[in-house]
């Protein structure tokens, strides 16, 4: 029997991970390759031929191929997607400019109104209407067809986004003005909300459809592309893609509903975060994943990610809800801020030193990379404070200019603040780690959560030369870093389910629901997500969750209920009734007694079933052991120069402490032990970093 061999790439802003991977968890080969923006499978076709010339394998072999890429979310954010117009039921054109009907800042004199990406004068209508509970109140006026067609052309629309109301409970009238357009303008790119987010709330589902129209046509063409450019080098195995919910589906499916792969490469590290809680037996981890644009938090419970059905596009103003685009998709829910290794640093006009959101990227990169950056980034600061040893950054694939990182840090910051380079770069990464504790605390406050009990798992390119910092500022004492660090989300993409889940709105009164019509309703969802997985997992077996959104009748914040895995009977309203009321009563304190419960939403994921999670080994009794190599590094807890021991992680075993400061070196990342921590390997590989030291001089 021949062994798996899987392939796993995430296309990052700055970096591209490649791994390579044998049977379940044998990890080959791994690298980090900068990005190449203007054709990403170019950065991805070097990681892969390096990750096979360092195995001895050849393309041909790979009988698995996962990817995961920022092409999506990239497109939305800098606006390079295509022109699109829409189309809504005659009479509610203006759903975009009224939105939620409120300001998302109320007082803000100068608010910036978000970016929806359809002015009026693309936004179209059609005389048609549906009713709530999908009745044909108005047919759809097929005569309005050819004003509709002169209209798109005359605002030189690509792509059009069709949102009817109530096309939730009916789609035929979108599907039939879907298959008109097509067939009058076979290159126009059509969606349709029936299909891209079926559910009630008429702007939330306008939205997502627009910003799956709108990065549809460039998404197509680069997974064509990618496709076409392994194939060409021997790839034969089909080529799945991570989605925003932490599942994996087809290219196919992927190039219908782009809309899904918005944040698919922080979703994988959450996936690996989920995977490492469950091989080490913890149940309260905070997910911390650095790369070189962003830091992306994530809580996970009893190794599952938290869990939700929209997030916000491009906020203009940050961390304020209701500033930004919103999208209706599962996704896994986390916090992301632009703080990375990228992240550029500088003083304001008030004399404050300031970093990020704005990132160097990989192109011209920061300073040190000498590739015509001349900002200071966090990068330069962590070499200059003596965390980013030259020689082994990037495996030696990346050459570096220390002296220039030193002297853009003096010259943009300590010029203005009277500080030399180091004591710029001390600043740097204060701010940029309290930056990321700060993000960290504010997604527990707001999930009711509270950091303290957690361990932190951190994993990216910066992750493990940051997390000691960060945690100190967010009241964390313990930290895992998992083998393979630097390249955390593509490992996590190994571990994903192929999995498909579809949301959708049917309105019912739980105590008078139609069980044969909400029965009918999810074998249809079953079937359809059934037939998505089965085309990138074939008949592998799978396991289907079946969920209700639910709430106090009149309210208009639903909580998700497991339901069981079969057909619902009257008898299911008692219990059901109860696991309401007990999940009510943990948000908000107590039920509300003698309201009618209603259910707006119902929803299906259909998934490969997960591997079977082996029992967590003891770790060997700790020793503690005298490093050979010794780094001087600016102590991050008391400023002052300190002797860091330097030591390579291949070289520690089970067992084996290490106590700071201390520099712990792979290839692709380096882990800072501060000061006040000490270090050591458990039985599995993980390094585990405890708070456990006094950390003065």
């Amino acid at each position: 029997m021949t062994t798996a061999l899987r392939l796993a790439i995430d296309i990052g802003g700055t970096f591209t991970d490649t791994v390579l991977v044998s049977g379940e968890e044998t990890i080959l080969a791994s690298t980090k390759t900068l990005t190449t923006h203007q054709n990403p499978a170019e950065g991805a076709m070097e990681g892969a031929q390096r990750v096979m010339a360092q195995s001895g394998r050849a393309l041909e072999d790979v009988t698995g191929f996962i990817h995961g890429t920022t092409l999506a979310t990239n497109a939305l954010i800098e606006r390079r997607g295509a022109v699109v117009a829409t189309i809504c039921t005659e009479g509610f054109r203006d759903i975009l400019d009224i939105g939620y009907e409120r300001r998302y800042s109320q007082y803000d004199i100068n608010l910036e109104k978000p970016d929806l990406l359809v002015p009026r004068e693309r936004s179209l209508s059609i005389r048609e209407r549906m009713s709530a509970e999908g009745v044909v109140l108005i047919e759809l006026d097929e005569a309005q067809l050819d004003r509709l067609l002169a209209e798109i052309d005359a605002c030189e629309a690509k792509a059009v986004a069709i949102c009817l109301m109530h096309s939730y409970a009916n789609p035929a009238h979108e599907r039939r003005l879907r298959d008109l357009l097509v067939e009058h303008r076979p290159d126009l790119t059509v969606s349709i909300s029936s299909d891209v987010s079926p559910e009630a709330r008429e702007f939330d589902r306008l939205c997502t459809t627009i910003a799956n129209a709108y990065i549809q046509p460039l998404m197509e063409t680069y997974l064509n592309r990618f496709v076409d450019r392994f194939e060409a080098e021997g790839v034969t195995c089909p080529i799945l893609m991570m989605t925003a919910g932490g599942g994996m589906c087809t290219v196919r499916t992927a190039a219908r509903f782009p809309i899904r792969l918005v944040e698919s490469g922080p979703a994988g590290g959450a996936i690996l975060a989920a995977h490492i809680a469950a091989r080490t037996g913890l149940n309260e981890v905070l997910s911390f994943d650095v790369g070189g644009t962003t830091a992306k938090l994530c809580l996970i419970d009893k190794a599952r990610p938290q869990t939700s059905r929209s997030f916000e596009i491009a906020r203009a103003a940050r961390f304020i809800k209701g500033s930004g685009m919103p999208v209706r998709i599962p996704v896994i829910e986390m916090i992301e801020i632009g703080a990375g290794g990228g992240s550029i640093a500088g003083v304001d006009r008030l004399g404050r030193l300031t970093v990020g959101p704005k990132s160097a990227g990989s192109e011209p990169g920061p300073v040190a990379f000498m590739r015509g950056g001349i900002d200071p980034t966090v990068t330069d600061s962590d070499i200059t404070l003596g965390y980013i040893v030259p020689d082994i950054f990037a495996e030696g694939h990346i050459q570096l200019d220390p002296e220039g990182s030193k002297q853009v840090l003096a010259k943009v910051i300590g010029s203005e603040l009277d500080l030399d380079a180091v004591g710029s770069a001390d600043g740097v990464s204060r701010i940029v780690d309290e930056s990321m504790a700060s993000a960290g605390r504010m997604h527990a406050v707001e999930s009711g959560k509270d950091l303290g009990p957690r361990t932190m798992i951190a994993f990216g390119g910066n992750g493990p030369l940051h997390a000691s910092r960060v945690a100190r500022s967010a009241g964390v004492s313990r930290i895992v870093i998992p083998p393979n660090p630097g390249v955390g989300s593509a490992v996590g993409f190994l571990f994903a389910p192929v999995s498909f889940e579809i949301v959708r709105s049917r309105y019912s009164l739980l105590d008078s629901m139609d069980m044969d019509e909400i029965n009918a309703l999810f074998d249809a969802m079953i079937t359809e997500a059934k037939d998505v997985v089965v085309q990138g997992a074939g008949d592998a077996p799978t396991e289907t969750l079946r969920t209700a959104f639910m709430r106090y009748n009149g309210q208009g914040h639903e909580i998700e209920i497991a339901l069981p895995d079969r057909h619902l009977t009257a008898d299911d309203i008692a219990p059901l009734t109860a696991a309401f009321e007990e999940e009510y009563r943990k948000q908000f304190s107590r039920p509300v007694p003698g309201m009618q419960i209603e259910i707006l939403n119902w929803a299906v994921r259909v998934a490969t079933r997960d591997s079977a999670v082996p029992p967590v080994s003891e770790t060997p009794a700790l020793s503690t052991i005298a490093a050979s190599d010794i780094r001087p590094i600016t102590c991050d807890v008391d400023g002052t120069l300190k002797q860091a021991a330097f030591v390579a992680r291949s070289d520690l075993k089970p067992g084996n402490r290490v106590c700071g400061p201390a520099l712990i070196h792979e290839p692709q990342t380096t882990t800072l032990v501060s000061a006040d921590f000490s270090a050591h390997v458990d039985a599995i590989g993980n390094l585990v970093l405890v708070q456990d030291q006094k950390g003065g001089a």
